[in-house]
């Protein structure tokens, strides 16, 4: 019986742990698709989706933002120039920091990217947020990254993120349509903008599997106990 009385606390106090005392097991995120293109002389004329964005939640007051370019319907949307990438943040004042960008293809040199004025991104209203790709087609990026912090208050989810500007929209990029297979000596088929938001898929915090363990050594816990008991 003193065994017992023994193995009881020692034994609760490690389920409850590997139960309760654990961390998430996904993060806080959602993301969108991006399926307008602008016209008359821009994307429009050519299959989307244009690009994917994901929004994660880091904490509170800080969010992750990647961009990443679509391939469809033969053409891949390479994230270039000016606007290159834009968003309204549901925020009156945040800071934005890590930028970074990328190229998949051989041969390019992508950026850099630098944060820019909020500004028109044509056909789809006005940004809080936008950022600039150094010069043209050998700096485009297939891939765009950065945080953001909100210094106003706080998200309370990874779509609380993002805000409608006057226009309805809450994402942009800027491109070009570029008929694969793709080539540092190619030249893009055209050059604008997408915008249209769509919301694909999102990912909220949920109970680790290390939590179901815990709680199955919780069970074997009071087995081990009844039996002793029993003795």
């Amino acid at each position: 019986m003193y065994r017992s009385k023994i193995f009881w606390p020692a034994g609760v106090a490690l389920a409850l742990a590997l139960a309760f005392g654990t961390t998430s097991a996904s993060a806080d995120t959602a993301s969108y698709s991006l399926t307008s293109g602008n016209s008359p002389n821009g994307l429009s004329g050519f299959p989307g989706p244009y690009a994917t964005v994901t929004v994660s939640l880091i904490d509170p007051t800080h969010a992750q933002f990647t961009y990443d370019s679509a391939t469809s319907g033969g053409y891949t949307y390479l994230l270039a120039g000016q606007g290159a990438v834009a968003a309204n943040i549901n925020a009156s004042s945040f800071t934005v920091s890590g930028i970074s960008s990328t190229n998949s293809f051989a041969g390019f040199t992508p950026g850099p990217v630098t944060q820019a004025a909020a500004g028109n991104e044509d056909g789809f209203g006005s940004f809080n947020l936008t950022m600039d790709s150094f010069d043209g087609y050998q700096h485009s990026n297939t891939e765009v990254t950065f945080t953001v912090q909100n210094n106003s208050g706080v998200w309370v989810s990874a779509a609380n993120v993002l805000a409608a500007n006057d226009s309805g929209e809450n994402l942009a990029i800027h491109g070009f349509a570029v008929l694969n297979p793709v080539s540092i000596d190619g030249s893009p088929a055209a050059t604008g903008y997408a915008s249209g938001a769509q919301f694909t898929t999102t990912a909220v915090p949920e109970p680790s599997s290390m939590a179901i363990a815990g709680l199955g050594a919780l069970g074997f816990v009071g087995y081990s106990l009844r039996r002793r008991l029993k003795k």
